[in-house]
């Protein structure tokens, strides 16, 4: 790794924050912090700079972070900026962290799927990104039948009641991220995965990464009426109620998925008849129902589930040049194939009885 190296990056609410440096063996040099932040006193620029000059190139966001404020004497005022917003724009010049703008983004619209070729697809499409056969994705999942969809640590027993999901018909499956149960009947709610490189997501907490992934949900929210906001860690919420919720994975070879499913036209009654949502679930909400945790879209918009998805599409595609695509074969393939082998049996559901 030699040569120069430019990087910029903009904090969500303040300023960019340029980096110019020179990798000459293996370490940093001839670094230069610029940008329309403010900072005082001027000196301090210079202090940034030399902290940083030295430091070796593959050094982590944290470290570059720590050298910055190491170095700013009390008293020294960074405005619109950050230590940490200086390290991603280091590590953006080196080329181990990326914006959105970075990368080819494509999306894969609704398609009715199977409820296991759904949690399959997830898992074939982010190793799929990972393995550079797919460029970072968008997909909007559909399905036709009842299911349960429960998190990757989820007790089976625990969170569903075996009788009221026979009763109605649910399918249950476990998917591969964490997070909570999903109740999901055909059109009663929206769901998408994100399959992207951990470089988008450089030097950002688990929180925060969340939160920055569905920026752009909660920009095609608002242009159809709803003021969406995140209450820590993953839920989506509005004044009116919870609408939905985010979950994660990361992968060892530097991929991730994000997933989230948001409420459209839940049925509450049906959705605790076959969920056991007890009082310590919801004990830290303030409420005393599960049913008035969940306020649907549908009743907060008035729109058809469908406007709302072409709203979100729309969304993302003008925000990150986002092109169509579509689950290619050999894809739909491997996803099948890993329903039979994992998704579809007993093992994996009940990995956590």
């Amino acid at each position: 790794m030699s040569g120069h190296r430019h990087g910029e990056y903009k904090v969500q609410g303040g300023k960019l924050v340029v980096v110019d440096l020179d990798v000459v063996e293996d370490r940093l040099a001839n670094v230069s912090v610029s940008g329309d932040f403010f900072l005082e006193p001027d000196e301090a620029l210079a202090d940034i700079n030399a902290a940083l000059n030295g430091l070796p190139a593959d050094g982590s966001h944290a470290d570059y972070a720590r050298a910055v404020d190491a170095a700013l004497a009390p008293g020294v005022v960074l405005f619109g900026f950050s230590a940490p917003a200086v390290a991603t724009a280091v590590r953006r010049a080196l080329a181990k962290a990326t914006g959105w703008l970075d990368h080819e983004w494509q999306i894969i619209g609704p398609q009715a799927l199977p409820i296991h070729l759904n949690v399959a697809l997830d898992e074939v499409l982010t190793r799929r990104v990972g393995e550079g056969r797919r460029q970072p994705t968008l997909r909007i999942w559909d399905w036709d039948e009842p299911s349960v969809v429960i998190g990757s640590f989820q007790s089976v027993r625990n969170e569903v009641d075996a009788a009221g999901a026979e009763r109605h018909g649910v399918t249950v499956v476990r998917r591969i991220t964490g997070g909570g149960a999903m109740f999901m009947e055909h059109g009663n709610a929206i769901t998408y995965s994100l399959y992207l490189p951990q470089t988008l997501v450089d030097g950002l907490s688990f929180e925060a990464s969340y939160a920055f992934l569905d920026a752009w949900t909660m920009a095609a929210l608002e242009k159809v009426g709803v003021e969406a906001f995140y209450q820590p860690l993953n839920d989506i919420a509005t004044p009116e109620g919870k609408i939905g919720g985010a979950a994660q994975k990361r992968f060892g070879n530097g991929v991730m998925l994000h997933h989230v499913t948001m409420s459209y036209d839940i049925d509450a009654d049906k959705m605790t008849d076959v969920l056991r949502i007890g009082k310590e679930k919801i004990s830290d909400k303030g409420i005393t129902s599960a049913e008035k945790r969940v306020d649907p879209l549908r009743r907060q918009t008035g729109l058809a589930r469908e406007a709302i998805i072409e709203t979100m599409m729309a969304t993302f595609r003008d925000r990150y040049s986002a092109a169509d695509s579509a689950v290619a074969e050999d894809e739909l393939a491997a996803a099948k194939e890993l329903v039979e082998t994992k998704f579809a049996t007993g093992e994996w559901l009940n990995r956590v009885p």
